[in-house]
């Protein structure tokens, strides 16, 4: 099996990340806007708002995970929201989704995170099988509820 490689995505990376932001929008049932993904994810490299890693299997980027800083109040810590998680439907089952998750793990351990914390569709149990085989813990002590301010 071909090795994965992960790394960390840098604002000169946009052109191959944008496809990749977009087909993951694309799932989650938002139409394609290439130029919206472009703008959105300039933003964060600009602002240093997230950060993001490459999924390449020989040679092609082909997945990303992004993480969010956040922190927690009642811990006093520093967490991380991975937000995104997308590996191209052509190169499922090379262990991308896995590395992806090791380099957040690392990445959170290495800037001194207490947690990660992740939100998928309910229906996507592919996904949830892999956090789960990687140690990922359903919550069962709180509810997560949304104030929608546009539309």
């Amino acid at each position: 099996m071909t090795p994965v490689t992960v790394r960390r995505a840098h604002a000169a990376d946009l052109d191959v990340l944008v496809p990749l932001f977009d087909a993951y929008r694309q799932f989650y049932k938002q139409p394609s806007d290439l130029a919206l993904a472009r703008s959105f994810l300039a933003a964060r490299f600009e602002h240093g708002e997230s950060t993001i890693f490459l999924a390449e299997l020989s040679g092609a980027v082909v997945g990303f995970t992004q993480l969010y800083p956040t922190f927690s109040s009642t811990s006093a810590t520093r967490s991380f929201i991975l937000n995104d998680l997308y590996v191209d439907a052509r190169a499922r089952c090379h262990g991308i989704g896995a590395a992806l998750l090791g380099a957040a793990v690392a990445h959170g351990r290495a800037v001194g995170a207490a947690t990660l914390e992740l939100s998928t569709a309910i229906d996507n149990l592919n996904a949830q099988s892999l956090y789960e085989a990687h140690g990922w813990v359903r919550d069962t002590q709180f509810h997560t509820y949304n104030c929608k301010l546009q539309d």
